[in-house]
């Protein structure tokens, strides 16, 4: 069994056109992704899965190894079960798909989120949550938060404050999700055949439509924050951290 990381990319974003290629301190910020996750004691294979050209010859040119996949893909999910069938893996190989927008990832996030499909061979679709510090993201909707039962199973994600407390002063830790997601290719397989989801629709989350068919997600929670360039604003951000 191999863990093969694929980060999948995409050139057009509404609010920051050519993200991936970015400089941040001097480097593409799909190269900091890229170089994270090869730092991984865990991963045997870093790759970019993208749908540029333009982002295929930066990931060559930096060393890297890339795959052209369909402009059609519905998700991020989709287009790494796209890759990983280009790759030709193997059915019980663990696919981890990390998010081209996150420069901070911390390599361990990679073994704690591959960590329960190891140890549980029925869990099929693994993720990550940190609890929440900053107050504002608890509700930012570009911040999706997390809840999930005593087991680690998500009951639910959503870019609204999830619990919601109903009584003034009443406190409760509120989680928010990380992108990064593990499985075994042959669950990519059936997700990727699935029909869109009602609330993945609504909500514009593609792991929801795992949960409404009844595919149950395993919540890791990390003591790992992974900051997200949403804007170009946050490049600034990034580069005081790194």
């Amino acid at each position: 069994m191999k863990i093969v990381a694929i980060i999948p990319s995409r050139y057009g974003s509404t609010r920051f056109s050519g993200k991936p290629l970015a400089r941040i301190k001097g480097k593409f910020m799909i190269e900091r992704v890229y170089e994270r996750a090869l730092s991984s004691h865990q991963v045997n294979q870093v790759v970019v899965a993208t749908d540029d050209r333009r982002i295929y010859d930066a990931v060559a040119a930096f060393g890297g190894h890339a795959v052209m996949t369909s402009a059609d893909s519905r998700s991020g999910t989709d287009r790494v079960a796209e890759a990983a069938e280009l790759l030709r893996l193997d059915m019980e190989d663990v696919v981890v798909n990390i998010q081209g927008d996150q420069p901070l990832i911390h390599p361990d996030c990679i073994s704690e989120v591959t960590g329960p499909l190891t140890a549980e061979p029925e869990v099929s679709m693994t993720t990550l949550a940190f609890k929440i510090v900053n107050p504002v993201e608890i509700t930012n909707p570009k911040d999706v938060k997390v809840t999930f039962d005593v087991r680690g199973n998500a009951l639910y994600f959503s870019r609204a404050t999830i619990p919601f407390a109903r009584d003034p002063g009443a406190v409760c830790d509120v989680y928010k999700h990380l992108g990064i997601y593990a499985y075994p290719r042959r669950f990519l397989e059936i997700f990727r055949h699935l029909p869109d989801g009602v609330l993945e629709q609504i909500e514009k989350l593609e792991q929801l439509r795992a949960m409404e068919y009844g595919y149950p997600i395993r919540v890791v929670v990390t003591s790992h924050d992974s900051p997200e360039v949403d804007v170009k604003e946050d490049i600034a951000r990034i580069e005081a951290a790194l």
